[in-house]
């Protein structure tokens, strides 16, 4: 659309610096408040804007693309995931969808290891001890977790975020070993030093600590699921900070009752905010509320590539980071 200032219409308030660049670019209307948009005001915003930047707890789907207006031609989502938007069916509408690939890579994956220590080393056991009236000072036996140099490390998705997660592990001593969809190239793996698991089963199996790093599709929903959790060894522990609904979270919940997995440490949910009461009972889980690309640097990053794919629209180009539904 060159020549013309385009409308812009952002969902959820961004960093400071993000919005007052966005106001110098474009016809922006900006949140007021830091809340999710209604279903009808997510519509009205689709119906009147050329573009619309969508976060994360957008749920376009096609219902909604159905209530687009005319003008509407691109969504520019801040976040690298697309779960929450029907590419397809906005393809079909003309409308193109772009996001925020690798801005989160460092510090999802710093996350990563921040749990993976959290849950192994017993940090919020004693973190509560610590601020209670209960502690007695220090015991040879007491509060005792254990060392992840030597561990095995299983990686469930092996694209950016898993492969910064190996180089870390690598750092700290564990052992990589990962499944994906598609085996790496094999000057990657000698670099990473990281074991290929075909059959993410016998993977499962065999390692001390899980990382979900792989998106949320319908091949992935709930691919650690009953059967699969059972296969892990009672010591080991379990990390997500991708999607939530890779998890089957009822089947971890009673699993880390019982005492059948060791430990969990997730920044992420099955049901978004609502977290199951019996999972936030446990003191062998870590849970943090979506924290894993919060770094100041990180969100400001992310407002810069949606300025950019919005500008690269703007003058007649497609967007640089472009979803294409065949990828998905």
């Amino acid at each position: 659309m060159p020549g013309k200032q385009l409308s812009v219409v952002v969902t959820r308030r961004l960093p400071e610096v993000v919005e007052t660049r966005l106001k110098e670019l474009f016809n922006v209307t900006l949140r007021e408040d830091d809340t999710p948009m209604s279903t009808d005001d997510l519509a009205a915003a689709m119906a009147s804007a050329d573009v619309l930047v969508s976060t994360i707890t957008d749920h376009i789907d096609a219902n909604l693309l159905a209530r687009a207006g005319e003008n509407l031609k691109l969504i520019a989502n801040y976040g690298a995931g697309i779960d929450n938007i029907d590419v397809s069916t906005a393809r079909q509408h003309g409308i193109y969808v772009s996001n925020t690939p690798g801005v989160v890579t460092e510090d999802t994956a710093d996350m990563v290891m921040a749990l993976i220590l959290g849950v192994t080393r017993r940090l919020a056991e004693g973190l509560r001890l610590a601020q209670s009236n209960d502690w007695q000072g220090w015991s040879p036996t007491a509060m005792m977790g254990g060392r992840i140099k030597g561990r095995r490390l299983g990686i469930l998705g092996m694209g950016r975020i898993g492969q910064a997660v190996a180089r870390r592990a690598a750092a700290f001593g564990m052992q990589v070993h990962y499944h994906n969809r598609k085996r790496l190239r094999s000057e990657i793996e000698a670099t990473l030093d990281a074991t290929y698991w075909e059959s993410l089963d016998q993977m499962v199996a065999r390692v001390d600590v899980l990382s979900i790093n792989c998106p949320h599709t319908p091949s992935t929903f709930h691919l650690m699921n009953a059967r699969r959790l059972k296969l892990m060894k009672p010591d080991a522990v379990i990390v997500n900070t991708s999607r939530g609904e890779v998890i089957d979270e009822n089947a971890l919940t009673r699993m880390l009752r019982s005492g059948e997995i060791a430990g969990a440490g997730l920044d992420v949910f099955q049901r978004g905010h609502a977290i199951n009461p019996r999972l936030k009972q446990l003191p062998n889980a870590i849970l943090l509320p979506h924290m894993g690309s919060a770094t100041r640097e990180g969100r400001i990053e992310m407002g810069e590539k949606v300025i950019v794919n919005i500008k690269t629209f703007a003058d007649g180009h497609k967007p640089p980071d472009l979803v294409v539904p065949a990828m998905l």
